[in-house]
């Protein structure tokens, strides 16, 4: 996440030509600079070395002496990495023992070697470049917090002295042809080398090699989120316009957290997958004050336009009505901070309802919603044929956290059944409240359920 980072100050120098370091990282906010993994000789820009998302395009920095001295070795591929929904499985591979020289700093995104770069200055034959040295390494930050990786980071390989491609660490799964992780890679690490972030928020070094890392900053979250199962979150950059421009919220915990800082128009949060079967997820207002500023629903994409939210929107409004292409009737119980919207819609029969801390509106049970008998529901008889989204929309400055399934508000965890929480129909989710039988969570595994 944003402001996390972790360090690691090693005793001396290591192999300095020859390495490999793997992960899968889910980006959550785009531009700017972010720091993969960087090496820094006493935090003060000499002998810097690293790689990075610069502009959204991965890049390798080296050195020679400072920040400002220029460099011996600059390698930028011409790709953009752009996807905020899905996970990139990066690889860094450095052996400048290679005599054809592109072979001496190669990289890789989801197991196909990047061969167009931008920039391609590599280093020379048998160089010892900066990074692996006895000097402060940081992963997730450049020079003690800056730069931050905005996003997550899972199965964090580093081979000191090894050089290794892909398919070390991932394959290619037989049934779906999608390229998936290694758990349990066999490869050698090496005396720098080490594996962090295995498991959840693990960041003691799991191959042999002890060399953990250190919490410097920001925190770690253990989400349910991962490259064999994605879940949703809300889309950082669907514009609506508004007034002059066009203008979103912001967002932030991998953008789960939407934070609406307008007093005149309607900002919108919308998710990032298409409900495409039974869905349930769990919104959670903070400062909602019951005044109708709030809308917790659902939204047509292709109808978003600048009448409020757009022709096809449904929800459950903070002063208690529900509402439908802009029409407000009675429905349920108002809702301000601190309380949690489930909401479960089936798209087969396009009918929707909504919960307040655990009780649904209207007088529905959850066994009719499981059963399908739309009696009490908030709306029936929604068009099927559209491609609905999640949807939070507020015209205050307000915050609503979203748990499509990862079993968190913003940082905080849920703590319903002992911490447990309550899972949906793919048996992978937590939620704070039982999920209706038959309902999954927004998530790849949910889509298949």
């Amino acid at each position: 996440m944003a402001n996390t980072y972790l360090t690691k100050t090693f005793a001396s120098d290591s192999n300095r030509k020859t390495w490999t370091w793997s992960a899968w990282i889910k980006r959550s906010g785009l531009g700017g600079t972010q720091t993969l993994m960087t090496q820094v000789d006493g935090w003060n820009g000499n002998g810097n070395a690293g790689f990075y998302i610069i502009g959204d395009q991965l890049t390798s920095y080296n050195f020679t002496s400072s920040l400002n001295a220029g460099t011996d070795s600059y390698n930028r591929p011409s790709r953009y990495l752009r996807d905020v929904n899905g996970w990139y499985h990066i690889v860094v591979r450095l052996d400048t023992t290679q005599s054809t020289a592109s072979n001496r700093c190669r990289w890789y995104v989801n197991g196909e070697q990047l061969t167009d770069f931008a920039f391609a200055n590599y280093p020379s034959l048998n160089q010892d470049c900066n990074f692996n040295g006895g000097d402060p390494h940081g992963i997730g930050s450049h020079t003690a917090g800056a730069n931050y990786f905005d996003g997550s980071m899972t199965h964090v390989h580093f081979t000191d002295g090894y050089s290794y491609d892909p398919s070390a660490f991932g394959e290619t799964d037989a049934t779906t042809g999608e390229w998936e992780a290694k758990t349990s890679p066999s490869v050698n690490y090496g005396t720098h080398g080490f594996l962090i972030l295995k498991d959840g928020t693990t960041i003691t070094d799991q191959s042999s090699n002890s060399n953990d890392f250190t919490l410097a900053g920001g925190t770690l979250t253990d989400l349910k989120d991962n490259p064999d199962n994605v879940f949703a979150t809300f889309l950082p950059f669907v514009p609506r316009t508004v007034g002059s421009g066009d203008r979103n919220p912001t967002f932030s915990n991998g953008n789960t957290t939407a934070s609406f800082n307008n007093s005149s128009s309607n900002l919108n949060a919308v998710g990032s997958i298409a409900l495409k079967g039974k869905y349930y997820w769990e919104t959670k207002w903070i400062s909602a004050n019951s005044d109708g500023s709030a809308t917790t629903g659902i939204v047509d994409l292709s109808s978003y336009d600048n009448s409020f939210i757009g022709t096809q929107c449904v929800g459950y409004e903070d002063d208690g009505n529900k509402i439908n292409e802009g029409t407000a009737t009675s429905y349920g119980s108002t809702y301000a901070s601190g309380n949690i919207i489930g909401t479960a819609f089936d798209s087969t029969t396009g009918t929707i309802w909504f919960s307040k801390d655990g009780v649904w509106q209207n007088s529905a049970t959850i066994s009719e919603i499981a059963s399908g008998t739309t009696t009490n529901s908030a709306y029936t008889g929604l068009s099927t044929s559209i491609d609905w989204l999640p949807l939070a929309s507020n015209y205050q400055s307000r915050v609503c956290n979203v748990n499509f399934g990862n079993g968190f508000f913003g940082t905080t965890a849920i703590t319903t059944n002992s911490g447990n929480g309550y899972a949906g129909a793919e048996g992978s989710s937590k939620f704070n409240y039982t999920v209706p039988t038959g309902y999954s969570a927004l998530s790849t595994k949910g889509l298949n359920e």
